[in-house]
């Protein structure tokens, strides 16, 4: 042994193997540098660190060969010894690689919802941020604290070499539970942050807590005594100092959005963080209205807030998007809301996302829309907000498996988000991929309990398959407000053939409709309610109320010439009053006039929309050609695809029944569906 160790200080071991450790950090510090930047996933690092430490046993055996001169001399034994700890070494870290836990959800892992998140990994930079405690005397100021954690949750979300768990799926805990580790396991994260926040007039007092999950132990807590208008810096310190105890380094574009201060007016941030409080609440009139006015308050009480212009770009982009409201004004204040967050705050990651969503949305660019998404989500790839947009731009332009994987990275952010296994369910049905699309909606149920949305979209994929007795159970509630979800309900009356209930129902609906209902939602109804009168034989009936959805569509497609959807109910209404040439007429020139999404492989909602106007006036040819096109392709809008199980059940196609040809189309299968979920292909 003695010899041994002579051998060792000759061969210069020790100098080697220090050399060797100073050259791997050195670079395991820039490429985490450079990986931060680009955004690079985490297995990058891991396998750069166990490429490292394979060679730093391989970097051992050419020094022994290679030490001192005239001493290589190596003995048998000597061989066998290096082999051996070669051999054993390597083979341990490759086990350790193939055994570490997966940084992917499995969407078949389990039919509880805890089994199917305990499969992500828990990397030590991983971390929740659980709702912030209101500690107020005014319990109206819950929406502050919500606001206070979803702020720091931004902005370590803007650290690329973190993994932050979403908003959505830390709601559901309590600010301050006894079972962490147990929380910890079911969003796959390493570490928590606790809070408090009191506010007493200006004045605001914050605390936080750091927590290590395993063991239940702090890593770090203080306590913030701040004015209002300081607010900002105590969410950048607070990151920065997260940042530092999880090794995150802040370089660049991180550094910045961490530590900006947005405002110092009291009052601007307080309508800000009540109209983000009320945007995530859900996309509904009751909070996006509030919502909106509040962010209109906050620019307007602090012009030069650019996160809050950003934020209403956004808001502004969605309800044009859905149609609520896409007049010119609306439009010029997305535009105006968009182009100051850009001339304040260019580079922020919230302005860039404000466009991007833009251009998506509203401009209707796709592939400059993806671009731009794609670039943001390297920047930004904690944002799942960007991912599921992306996700929708690139479904929109086709490529159905690349947004399928971009959901499965947003359930790696948001694992006990139901909304986005809702999101599943919707683009599994217009998939045809039904099995897939069931099992993703009871996912969301387990999240969500007795979700109505989620009822619905079970009853979207039995009224596909033909099953109305399922369908039926699935929309046993009936809206009791007009809402887009009415329409899924009239489509069951009428493939049951049985309208006289449902024209009472949506009767009184109508009836309670006020100025602050969507008018596309009232044109909508009347048409729906026209139809079931039809089927119904009270034709008088029907055309009074096509009449009236014509009145309401007519003036809004002429003022908000880009509304789709208000396009739609108009040709629908023209249609049930007999006026089928001008409605396919006013189809012929809008295509050209609006020709398709700049970059989208097609238009296949307009396409059904046509088809199911050629059948309703029975050009034959004209409708066989366009559903045998659009049984062939995936696509969907406020209703799945079309399905054999459509052509045989849905009144529509009652005038092409006895077409051989159709017949044919009715009897057969839907394409066979795609591999299952979570299964690559």
């Amino acid at each position: 042994m003695a010899e041994f160790l002579v051998r060792l200080k000759q061969r210069k071991l020790v100098q080697w193997a220090l050399a060797y450790v100073a050259f791997a950090f050195a670079v395991i510090q820039v490429v985490d540098v450079i990986a931060q930047r680009f955004a690079w996933p985490g297995q990058i690092e891991k396998l750069l660190i166990l490429a490292l430490a394979v060679g730093f046993l391989v970097a051992l055996v050419l020094a022994w060969y290679h030490g001192e001169r005239g001493a290589q001399k190596v003995s048998g034994t000597e061989i066998v010894i290096l082999a051996l700890l070669l051999a054993i070494g390597g083979g341990l870290l490759w086990q350790f690689e193939r055994n570490a836990p997966s940084t992917s959800l499995n969407f078949h892992a389990a039919a509880n919802p805890d089994a199917a998140t305990s499969v992500v990994s828990a990397d030590r930079r991983s971390i929740a941020v659980l709702p912030f405690e209101n500690l107020s005397s005014d319990k109206d100021n819950a929406y502050f604290a919500a606001g206070m954690q979803d702020e720091i949750l931004t902005r370590l979300s803007k650290i690329g070499t973190l993994r932050v768990i979403s908003r959505t799926s830390t709601l559901p805990f309590a600010s301050h539970p006894e079972n962490l580790p147990e929380i910890a396991r079911k969003l796959g994260v390493a570490n928590i942050l606790e809070g408090s926040v009191q506010r007493v007039g200006n004045k605001v007092r914050i605390n936080v807590q750091l927590i290590q999950a395993k063991g239940d132990s702090d890593l770090w807590s203080d306590t913030y005594d701040r004015t209002l208008d300081d607010v900002f810096t105590v969410q950048g310190e607070v990151a920065g100092r997260i940042a530092d105890h999880l090794g995150a380094a802040l370089n660049g574009t991180a550094k910045r959005e961490v530590a900006v201060v947005q405002t110092r007016n009291g009052a601007a941030l307080d309508a800000y963080l009540r109209g983000v409080a009320l945007s995530y609440r859900g996309f509904s009139d009751s909070d996006s209205i509030p919502a909106l006015h509040a962010l209109q308050q906050a620019v307007k009480a602090d012009p030069g807030f650019a996160q809050a212009w950003a934020a209403l770009a956004v808001l502004d982009t969605r309800m044009i998007y859905i149609g609520w409201d896409s007049s010119p004004e609306r439009r010029a204040e997305c535009l105006h809301a968009l182009e100051t967050a850009e001339r304040l705050q260019p580079g922020a990651l919230d302005t860039l996302y404000a466009r991007a969503f833009y251009v998506a949305y509203v401009q209707v660019d796709l592939g400059d829309a993806r671009k731009r998404l794609e670039d943001l989500h390297t920047r930004w790839p904690n944002d799942v907000h960007t991912l599921l947009a992306l996700s929708g731009t690139v479904r929109r332009l086709g490529d159905w498996e690349r947004a399928d994987d971009l959901q499965q990275q947003a359930l790696r952010l948001d694992p006990l988000n139901a909304g986005i296994y809702r999101d599943i369910a919707v683009s599994a049905t217009n998939e045809r991929r039904f099995d897939v699309a069931l099992a993703a909606a009871d996912r969301a149920l387990a999240l969500a309990p007795g979700d109505e949305e989620t009822r619905q979209l079970q009853g979207d994929v039995y009224l596909a398959q033909g099953d109305l007795v399922r369908a039926a159970q699935a929309l046993d509630h009936l809206p009791t407000r007009l809402s887009d979800q009415c329409h899924q309900y009239v489509v069951l009356a009428r493939m049951q053939r049985r309208p006289g209930p449902a024209i009472a129902w949506l009767r009184g609906l109508l009836e309670r409709a006020d100025a602050h209902t969507p008018p596309v939602e009232v044109g909508f109804g009347y048409v729906d309610l026209g139809d079931l009168q039809q089927l119904n034989s009270d034709h008088a009936g029907a055309i009074a109320s096509y009449q009236r959805a014509r009145e309401l569509m007519q003036p809004l497609v002429e003022r908000e010439p880009d509304n789709d959807w208000a396009f739609g109910v108009l040709t629908y209404a023209r249609i049930g009053l007999g006026d089928g040439a001008s409605a396919l007429a006013a189809m012929e020139q809008r295509q050209t006039t609006q020709p398709e999404a700049k970059g989208a492989t097609n238009d296949d909602e307009v396409r059904e929309l046509r088809a199911r106007i050629f059948a309703r006036l029975g050009r034959r040819p004209e409708a066989i050609a366009e559903v045998r096109y659009l049984l062939g392709v995936n696509y969907g809008g406020l209703m799945p695809p079309l399905t054999p199980a459509f052509l045989r059940l849905d009144p529509d196609f009652d005038r092409l029944r006895d077409d051989p040809e159709f017949q044919k189309l009715a009897a057969g299968d839907v394409a066979t569906p795609r591999a299952s979920f979570g299964v690559k292909r």
